[in-house]
């Protein structure tokens, strides 16, 4: 097999160690782990075929991005992704990435979700062999029972991770109803006494 080239950098969190790495199409690898060795190992066992440049600069964009998320200031993990699965595989990771933000849905759920409700074991099988933690978050699949389920990086992160997104969700709800919150008495009162065209004039546009 011809030689590919893949771009890495790791980056220390609170979950850890993070290693990006992304091909010239897209992102491959995410994994986390104890140590940076750790991490570049798995991605060097994940890819023996590949060669391995370290690049953070050429990856800064991507790591600032996750940086965001981990840090819950962004919602939104976007990033071009060059991934290689079985057909069912991908057809899990696909339903994996449609559950929005600070929600859970369950292996069941899931299987169901792709036609295929019987298939709750391989929908399992298909999480824990996503490689790109987070950009797959299939930390939002839990247990029908209630627990939190299997996690190819860990339980502890997994839990982490869901907990950062349900307080960040709250966070984003509780701020966008101050925003629609009516203003003291006073406030009211004396733009009521004011000519109408004046009051509306000095409201900033929600637009």
């Amino acid at each position: 097999m011809q030689s590919t080239a893949i771009h890495f950098t790791t980056l220390r969190c609170g979950l850890g160690w993070l290693l990006v790495a992304r091909t010239r199409r897209g992102v491959c690898n995410l994994r986390f782990g104890d140590t940076p060795e750790a991490v570049v190992d798995g991605l060097r066992q994940e890819f023996p075929w590949a060669e391995l440049r370290e690049n953070g600069a050429g990856l800064a964009s991507c790591v600032a991005a996750l940086e965001r998320y981990l840090e819950g200031r962004s919602q939104r993990l976007e990033l071009p992704l060059d991934v290689r699965g079985s057909q069912f595989q991908r057809r899990v990771w696909d339903a994996i990435r449609a559950i929005p933000y600070g929600e859970t849905r369950s292996y069941a759920q899931l299987a169901g979700a792709i036609g295929r409700p019987t298939a709750v074991r391989a929908v399992a099988g298909a999480c824990g062999a996503n490689p790109v933690a987070l950009a797959v978050p299939c930390h939002r699949v839990v247990s029908s029972s209630g627990g939190s389920g299997g996690y190819r990086w860990g339980v502890k992160r997994k839990t982490s991770l869901l907990a950062l997104e349900r307080k960040a969700s709250e966070d984003s709800l509780s701020a966008s109803l101050r925003g629609w919150s009516a203003p003291p008495s006073s406030s009211r009162s004396k733009r009521a006494a004011a000519p109408p065209r004046s009051a509306c004039s000095t409201r900033p546009s929600s637009a």
